[in-house]
């Protein structure tokens, strides 16, 4: 399964500005309405992650962990995975638990 990806930066800004952040110490998940009537996903890495090589291995192991977990149909939510330090170091099975908490702190899943 295919998400629509959030692509432009206005669009992360409005996440991280008006969307609810649920912190854990792997991910962090910001979730905002929106109105298309279909969930979008963003990844995000910062360089505090390390170097390219390091924060495209974040988002790999974050895009693999999404398609364990989150179901096709969550309604119509901009959803923003944010890397932490850990996620470098993690196998996307670590990850995918950590987002399968976060989205059920977030009461997208049950």
């Amino acid at each position: 399964m295919r998400y629509r990806p959030i692509t432009k930066n206005k669009e992360f800004c409005r996440a991280y500005a008006r969307g609810k952040a649920f912190v854990h110490p792997k991910l962090v998940l910001y979730v905002n309405k929106n109105r298309l009537g279909r969930t979008r996903v963003g990844l995000t890495a910062t360089k505090k992650i390390g170097g390219a090589v390091q924060r495209n291995r974040a988002r790999r192991v974050m895009r693999a962990a999404l398609y364990q977990t989150l179901p096709y149909d969550v309604g119509s939510y901009d959803l923003v995975f944010v890397a932490r330090g850990q996620t470098v170091r993690c196998k996307s099975g670590e990850v995918a638990a950590a987002a399968a908490q976060l989205l059920k702190k977030a009461g997208l899943v049950q």
